[in-house]
């Protein structure tokens, strides 16, 4: 079940892996539970529809059967499992067939048996002496066995539970909660675990000495619970919400290091976005969250009392992410990747809302957010976030509620109804908001800029203008499978692929590839996912695993050459573009953070120079958001959104990885203790640290108080 929940929040392949890896990937036993104990879950997404269930059944003989399903946005996951446990609550065997959210054949088994544990899927396999207990961590399944972590973990003398194949998993105590169904009560308690993923998962749990699995909730996204309980669901978000956002209010004071008074960032070499290139050093000066001036390095400090030694690394503006989904737990992620500014391109509504008034508050590591309102339309292959709506007088009100709310963009989604989409466009155009999307079913994407798109998400939904017909089902995986299967016979130098680009450089249609994320298509069950190869032996070992997890369904080498060869020439049509004129933007819809890096690699290997892609990282993301009078380039008066990097990513884009240290909304941060935070290995060895300057007697050059800002020391306690 790897990587079903993306589709709750639009997102191609795995920037939720990480919660539902976890989610998915920690299990329950058998005798924890009486034989002939049937439970059902049931799967609700936030506006109320159900869109998935699980049904676990327990036998007499000890085994338990599970059966899956999980359907949302055109896609997700079947599954059937089969598991036994051991005395002590971890699996002594488990098995699962399947297919996964996109359709790869899942087969995985497990067997502990006589101090061995040994396993095996279409991904891996593998074999261990394991002395005592440990729970296997499978890469595709169900819920179920997240009950199995949790009794095996209260059962555990020291608290702690091994992983298999690696790792340690603990759990705490965070809220307990009474909940109804027709007049019987029960206690349930929420649960925080750790070691799995980048982030704690967040379980509610029956009471007593041998705990279950009761709901997992993901607040704005879904609720999985006890079937007959539904109705508990929405206060048990409540609850969540405001444990989680105590956990990450303490980690935002720990990782924010206020700028108190006037600092001075000395010997920066700042890169120009106007002009894409790298500028001479300078001393650039920034005061509560702006910069107050750039001056040649080595030029008399004037007022400064704090001071950064950039020690001529380069100093690139806060890098944009076009295409997140933000979510509270992935804000660090983005700021040690130095991106500062996250455009979210389809969320709960009520839950963006409060995401943007906590980081203003300075109370979620986060970096800021421009919203795009989601618009989708009402079907059986419905994406269930934002408004979904069946006439013209709802989506103007939605329009209207996003246009209150601030939103500069609107984006429409797969199942819009076609005969209300001109009109829509045009409604939200008078609202003074740009339009773009995915191209909704029974379109392409020409017909969509005839209805006045302002921007297309996704090279897939490019590809499809060339592929599609007006009866291809795009809402299905189709729209992942045809582009993969038919790009590579694609000829680009043909009058209506020339006629199109000609047409997407002279509206200036901007195009969000999102080239990182659709890498899956190309990846075979097994073999390293490309983006994140360079940063695999940084990350936790259950993450680096699950990087190797396949999701299309590649059956053959010939399947396997056909789809690389579509993937490579979807990389030379952005090349192809960005040549003619159309407006690139650098976006990701995956792993937060680390995925624009991967991004930015592509976006040279479709032939930008190095500078070119950071322009469209900075320049052009502060342009197609509207933020260009505050963001986008280091200028006086603009937001102090800055990043240091070692080495030179103008002239090797790798480098952008090399993180040292990033200002943003009047905090310093440091990607270093971001990284140790998560499990992380850290990019950088080393950082450059605030320092206070020795007050002057001058009177133009006194300003502050002449204190070092108090600082909070890290503690090497993982918060993932």
């Amino acid at each position: 079940m790897k990587r079903m929940i993306q589709s709750v929040k639009q997102r191609t392949p795995a920037v939720l892996s990480m919660l539902l890896s976890a989610a998915l990937a920690a299990y329950a036993p058998a005798g924890a539970h009486a034989a002939n104990q049937n439970t059902r879950y049931v799967i609700i997404s936030e506006n109320g529809k159900q869109t998935g269930e699980q049904v676990v059944e327990r036998g007499d003989d000890g085994l338990t059967r599970v059966r899956f399903i999980y359907k949302d946005n055109g896609r997700g996951p079947e599954l059937s499992e089969e598991l036994r446990y051991a005395a002590d609550g971890t699996m002594a065997s488990y098995s699962v067939k399947g297919n996964s959210t996109y359709g790869a054949v899942v087969d995985e088994r497990f067997e502990h048996k006589d101090g061995r544990a040994a396993w095996r899927s279409t991904t891996e396999k593998g074999e261990l002496a394991v002395a005592g207990g440990a729970m296997y961590v499978p890469l595709n399944s169900s819920f179920e066995p997240v009950s199995a972590s949790i009794a095996a973990l209260a059962a555990a003398p020291d608290g702690k539970l091994p992983l298999l194949p690696s790792g340690t998993l603990t759990q705490r105590k965070l809220v307990e909660a009474r909940v109804v169904n027709a007049g019987e009560e029960r206690t349930v308690q929420l649960l925080a675990q750790t070691g799995l993923g980048l982030s704690p998962q967040f379980y509610w749990a029956t009471t007593g000495a041998k705990p279950r699995l009761f709901a997992v909730v993901e607040p704005g996204s879904f609720t999985a619970i006890e079937a007959g309980w539904e109705a508990n669901g929405k206060a048990l978000a409540g609850l969540q919400h405001e444990a989680e956002q105590k956990m990450l209010a303490e980690l935002a004071a720990t990782l924010q290091h206020p700028l108190n008074g006037l600092t001075v960032v000395r010997n920066a070499r700042v890169f120009d976005s106007e002009k894409a290139v790298l500028g001479k050093p300078s001393d650039v000066y920034v005061l509560r969250g702006r910069v107050t001036a750039v001056l040649p390095a080595g030029s008399p400090v004037r007022g400064a009392v704090n001071e950064i030694d950039a020690a001529g690394r380069v100093m690139l503006p806060g890098l944009f992410d076009m295409h997140g989904h933000v979510s509270r737990w992935e804000g660090g992620l983005n700021l040690a990747a130095g991106v500062t500014t996250v455009r979210d391109m389809g969320n709960d509504n009520a839950q963006l809302q409060q995401m943007l008034d906590e980081t203003a508050a300075g109370k979620l590591l986060s970096p800021q957010i421009v919203p795009t309102g989601f618009l989708e339309g009402e079907s059986a292959y419905s994406a269930n976030g934002g408004f979904v709506v069946k006439s013209l007088p709802e989506a103007r009100n939605a329009i209207d509620w996003y246009a209150e709310h601030g939103y500069p963009q609107l984006k429409i989604y797969n199942s819009f109804p076609k005969a209300i989409l001109k009109d829509t466009v045009a409604y939200a155009h008078s609202r003074g908001m740009r339009v773009s999307g995915h191209v909704p079913a029974g379109l392409r994407a020409f017909e969509a800029l005839d209805l006045g798109y302002d921007e297309i998400q996704h090279i897939n939904q490019v590809m499809l203008n060339f592929l599609a017909t007006p009866a291809t089902e795009t809402r299905t995986l189709e729209r992942f499978i045809l582009p993969a299967d038919k790009t590579a016979a694609l000829d680009f130098d043909s009058k209506p692929v020339k006629d199109f680009i000609a047409r997407l450089a002279k509206q200036k249609t901007v195009i969000d590839p999102t080239l990182a994320t659709f890498a899956f298509l190309k990846q075979r069950d097994g073999d390293m996912n490309a983006p994140f190869a360079p940063i695999a032996k940084h990350m936790p070992p259950d993450v680096q695993r699950n990087f190797h997890v396949g999701t299309m369904k590649i059956a053959d080498d010939a399947t396997l050459g056909r789809y690389e060869k579509s993937y490579a020439k979807m990389v030379d049509f952005v090349g192809r573009l960005h040549r003619a004129g159309v407006p690139i933007v650098a976006g990701t819809d995956e792993l937060a953070g680390f995925t624009l890096q991967a991004e930015l690699e592509l976006l040279v290997q479709a032939g930008l120079t190095p500078s070119q892609a950071l322009q469209v990282a900075t320049r052009n993301g502060a342009l197609y958001t509207r933020t260009s009078h505050e963001r986008g380039s280091v200028a006086p008066g603009k937001l102090a959104d800055l990043v240091l990097v070692d080495g030179d990513p103008t002239t090797n884009i790798a480098d952008v990885r090399k993180v040292a240290a990033v200002i943003t909304r009047g905090y310093l941060v440091y990607p270093h203790e971001i990284d140790q935070a998560l499990g992380i290995a850290p990019f950088v060895a080393g950082a450059p640290r605030l320092k206070a300057l020795a007050p002057v007697s001058s009177n133009i050059a006194a300003g502050g108080n002449g204190a070092a800002p108090k600082r909070v020391g890290m503690s090497a306690r993982r918060h993932d």
